[in-house]
């Protein structure tokens, strides 16, 4: 038989590896005893295929054989039948990579959704760092550690060992306050200057794009010339433009045409996240953002985005607040919110104008639909999984003050219910879709609580979108969770199921696996329905339990 080679397709700036048929071999895979042997798959490849029976043989990080293969020798067997068999989930946000070395417990809350890679970052990234933005040294083991480039902080990684892989991009606000702090100002030439020189080191590291978070100060009062001049360096390395836009509501339109002008200045793709039209007046929009995308894509503009599963979005408090408050800095503004007639100024404001990302307006002026789901240790700890007006209950005052508050005690998050299902189904139907946590990894045991899609995303596709509304077919679910998403971060070598892949694998029973995670007391219950899971040919999860396994790795930019 003539071995099969991985063919090498360049595409959008990456390496992506189209994997061999079902059956053949690659080289070194027709002898040998192998590591692990999966028989009886029910195998969903990731490609959008119909699932089709077969044996998977892997031997250390990859997968070397695909078929009949009951006769090979193997360390090890596991039975899939009445099984799926699907390359491991492939998270499009999931925000904090550092939390997999401070808690490494934080990391079954994405391993138990099936989760094997995820991307980290949003406008904030742990890198790069300056005297602006470095605070007190990170302890991780009773070690102090200080970095200031990715090479470092993915030394670090690596050093200690995570349980999942991790890829990264480079915040444009972390960028930004390296160099200009927190205020309302505008880079000078020179500024720029070192600013691109941040986002050239970073995609020299392995960084595989830059990202914004727009609404947030000090993102928002970035020009769209700053983030295209930035993100044009990213582009000399086969960079991607990765966004959380100015708007997800009543001008969200024109915030993606923002993002497609950010793209095309910089000669990059573009990806959105957490695609949403936010407001019950804004709820029609998702359709004419979906046209847009699809527009762009058809004139030859290559727009994807994502979205995770649920009507509530997860926000800091503070954010249902003018941005343009916080000019002069987070801290500055928190400490003028003791004077009642600020306060009285606020809330008129908040009450009555929608020229902004107006939280308020978007849960129908109603507080009780703004649930608390984290605050600082010097809060009261019974606002936690209240509303506001639950909250205010607690704090013996009225639901406003309760609201200025917590705002003023800092580091407060809420999950607003400000969607619908209509537009998850909308969005889930476009061929251009993937699927996110938009959630760090979360330990219930250190944590207080936690926006449910941090522990049930992936799971509630399928249980809820593929079972429950029959939205997608299973193929075209895990499609969109595996190998799309690797191509878009340009991971030539996962996504997909054949031979030369990584043995980065899922196996589930497709009528089990679910999310338990809900809204309030039971945020934090781990998803259910994961068998086997398997990070670089390494179980990780083993007949449904959890193994102590540092089998991830950090997975740079082809290059970096």
């Amino acid at each position: 038989m003539t071995p099969c080679r991985p063919t090498i397709l360049a595409t959008v700036g990456f390496l992506i590896s189209t994997a061999c048929a079902p059956g053949a071999s690659s080289p070194g895979a027709d002898g040998g005893t192998l590591d692990i042997l999966i028989t009886n798959a029910r195998v969903v490849d990731g490609g959008g295929n119909p699932w089709f029976r077969a044996d998977i043989g892997i031997r250390d990080d990859r997968i070397v054989a695909l078929g009949a293969l009951r006769d090979r020798e193997t360390m090890r067997t596991v039975d899939a039948t009445d099984r799926v068999v699907a390359p491991g989930f492939i998270d499009m946000m999931g925000q904090s990579t550092l939390v997999l070395v401070t808690d490494p417990a934080s990391a079954e809350s994405k391993l138990r959704q099936g989760i094997t890679t995820y991307l980290s970052g949003e406008g904030g990234s742990p890198a790069p760092q300056s005297p602006l933005t470095m605070s007190e040294p990170v302890i991780v083991d009773g070690t102090p550690h200080e970095w200031r480039t990715y090479g470092e902080y993915f030394d670090l990684l690596e050093r200690y060992g995570i349980p999942l892989n991790v890829v990264h991009d480079v915040g444009l606000t972390q960028v930004r306050r390296a160099v200009l702090g927190e205020g309302d100002v505008q880079p000078t030439v020179e500024q720029l200057e070192e600013m691109q020189a941040l986002v050239r080191q970073a995609m020299e590291d392995g960084a595989v794009g830059t990202s914004t978070s727009l609404i947030y100060p000090p993102a928002v009062y970035a020009s769209t010339e700053e983030l295209t001049a930035l993100t044009r360096v990213a582009g000399e390395y086969g960079g991607v433009y990765f966004t959380h836009m100015r708007n997800e509501s009543h001008a969200v339109l024109e915030a993606i045409r923002e993002a497609i002008q950010v793209g095309e200045g910089a000669g990059v793709p573009v990806h959105i996240y957490h695609l949403k039209a936010a407001g019950q007046d804004n709820w029609p929009l998702m359709a004419e953002a979906l046209a847009l995308i699809d527009s762009a894509r058809t004139a030859g503009m290559d727009v994807t985005a994502d979205i995770y599963p649920y009507i509530r979005n997860g926000i800091g408090l503070g954010s249902f607040l003018h941005p343009r408050h916080y000019a002069a800095g987070t801290a500055a503004f928190l400490e003028t919110l003791d004077d009642p007639g600020l306060r009285a100024e606020l809330r008129r404001e908040v009450e009555t104008t929608s020229d902004w990302e107006n939280w308020y307006r978007h849960v129908g002026m109603d507080w009780e639909k703004v649930l608390i789901v984290s605050a600082p240790d010097a809060v009261d700890a019974r606002v936690v999984n209240r509303s506001i007006v639950g909250a205010a209950e607690v704090l013996g005052t009225d639901p406003w003050n309760a609201f200025f508050d917590l705002v003023r005690a800092g580091n407060v998050t809420v999950n607003p219910e400000s969607m619908n299902e209509q537009q998850k189904h909308q969005a889930l139907r476009a061929p251009f879709v993937m699927i996110d946590t938009d959630a760090s990894p979360v330990n219930p045991e250190t944590a207080d609580s936690s926006h449910p899609r941090a522990f049930g995303a992936f799971p509630r596709v399928i249980a809820k979108y593929v079972r429950e509304d029959s939205v997608l077919g299973l193929e075209d679910a895990v499609r969109r969770m595996t190998s799309m998403a690797a191509q878009r971060l340009g991971l030539h070598d996962r996504g997909y199921i054949g031979v030369g892949m990584a043995a980065d694998l899922v196996i589930f029973d497709p009528q089990e696996l679910r999310d338990v995670a809900d809204f309030g007391a039971d945020a934090m219950r781990y998803a259910e329905g994961v068998d086997y899971l398997l990070v670089n040919g390494r179980l990780v999860i083993d007949d449904g339990v959890l193994l102590p396994a540092e089998a991830g790795r950090v997975l740079r930019r082809d290059g970096g």
